[in-house]
């Protein structure tokens, strides 16, 4: 066999192995594109009247959520530029629950049990194929990682031998036969897909796989280890001389320190050894950008991390790209016009497993035509009644 015909049959069989997984992450990855958009026009919870006083400070808004939800445990408290009600989170290895509150009066707009939202049903089907984490999350890895050697073999089919060829490749013939629009469609728009899809693919199997992972950091890094995250510890046996709250003293400082932040998040110590994290986000569209600070519960004072998610101005080269992942995936590292680009990107990933298939079978059915032509021609099959030559 020559290469082309070894890469034909691969790109062909690669194709059976994964072509539905690639179906289904299209599909779901269309939908994830515009989550953002969607919730704020479908979650009319999220929003409420400005009042001119202040908000409630993080202890105040906990006791609110303890006494409506007082079997689960708060993680965190999300204040939100004005006219944006408060998110406070709970979520464990059993629950994942959200509340909104209203910030000046501390009313309970919405309790919602994330396990029934949309969006998160989408996220754990695309993530795991609904499948439990450990079998889904190798599955779907898996299938990308196939479908990022398909992409590469594509282009190699696609690849013109001429200039002639060269003209056909690059367009789409509207007005030929629907086999030939539904070849051009799969090779013509997989090319243009291609160089979007690659990226969505690669920040994919970050999450996929711990290896590629490590492998992206160290490249990105000059050759260094990626640092798990931690979350540091308080130191128990200080002495406290605080007159309020530590997250409401965090929360305050926090607050003044970013006066155009667009979310500030406060985490609740999880026990009496945990730091307080407090993250400020100065665009509430994207993750990458926030700072992560860090503080003792009992001096207030700010302990530095090792890892990727502390403060952005400190962050390496291979941190910032670490944290960019999701927000390339989803295309929202470029704002609207890469959330739309993701979605044509990812309506097109889902068609091509259709199309190819389509290619597949149509040759397959007319290779079998040929051979019956051909054995009838030696007489080794019956003629058709209408093929009887007439004396």
């Amino acid at each position: 066999m020559t290469i082309k015909k070894v890469i034909v049959q691969l790109h062909l069989w690669l194709g059976f192995t994964s072509g539905l997984v690639v179906l289904f992450l299209g599909i779901t990855g269309c939908i994830l594109a515009f989550e953002h958009e969607i919730r704020s026009v479908t979650e009319p919870y999220q929003y409420v009247a400005v009042e001119d006083r202040p908000y409630l400070p993080p202890s105040e808004v906990k006791k609110i959520t303890d006494k409506n939800l007082a079997d689960k445990t708060i993680h965190g408290i999300a204040y939100r530029q004005s006219g944006n009600a408060i998110v406070a989170s709970f979520y464990s290895l059993e629950y994942y629950y959200l509340m909104y509150l209203n910030p000046y009066s501390g009313e309970v707009l919405k309790v919602k049990d994330m396990s029934s939202d949309f969006f998160r049903i989408i996220i754990n089907g695309h993530f795991y194929l609904w499948l439990p984490a450990e079998i889904g999350q190798p599955i779907v890895a898996t299938a990308t990682l196939i479908f990022v050697i398909m992409m590469i073999t594509g282009i190699i089919l696609w690849w013109p031998k001429n200039k002639a060829a060269r003209k056909q490749r690059f367009s789409i013939k509207w007005n030929a036969k629907w086999r030939r629009v539904n070849y051009d469609l799969h090779n013509v728009f997989g090319f243009y897909m291609t160089w979007v899809a690659i990226f969505i693919a690669l920040t994919g199997l970050v999450w996929g796989f711990q290896w590629f992972a490590k492998s992206v950091y160290w490249v990105s890094s000059g050759g260094k280890e990626m640092i798990e995250f931690y979350m540091p510890v308080s130191d128990k046996l200080a002495e406290s001389n605080l007159e309020a709250p530590a997250v409401d003293v965090l929360w305050q400082r926090m607050a003044k320190e970013y006066p155009n932040v667009k979310v500030l998040e406060v985490h609740i110590p999880e026990n009496d050894s945990s730091a307080i994290e407090v993250a400020a986000n100065p665009d509430d569209d994207t993750y990458w950008k926030a700072d992560y600070r860090y503080f003792d519960q009992y001096t207030l004072a700010e302990i530095p991390v090792t890892h990727m998610y502390g403060k952005l101005g400190e962050a390496s080269v291979a941190d910032k790209i670490a944290r960019m992942n999701y927000d390339i995936h989803v295309g929202a590292i470029v704002g609207l016009p890469g959330k739309i680009i993701a979605f044509i990107a990812s309506l097109i990933c889902a068609s091509l497993p259709v199309t190819g298939f389509y290619i597949w079978w149509g040759r397959r059915k007319k290779a079998a035509q040929v051979k019956r032509e051909v054995s009838q021609a030696a007489g080794l099959l019956p003629l058709k009644q209408e093929q009887v030559p007439v004396s």
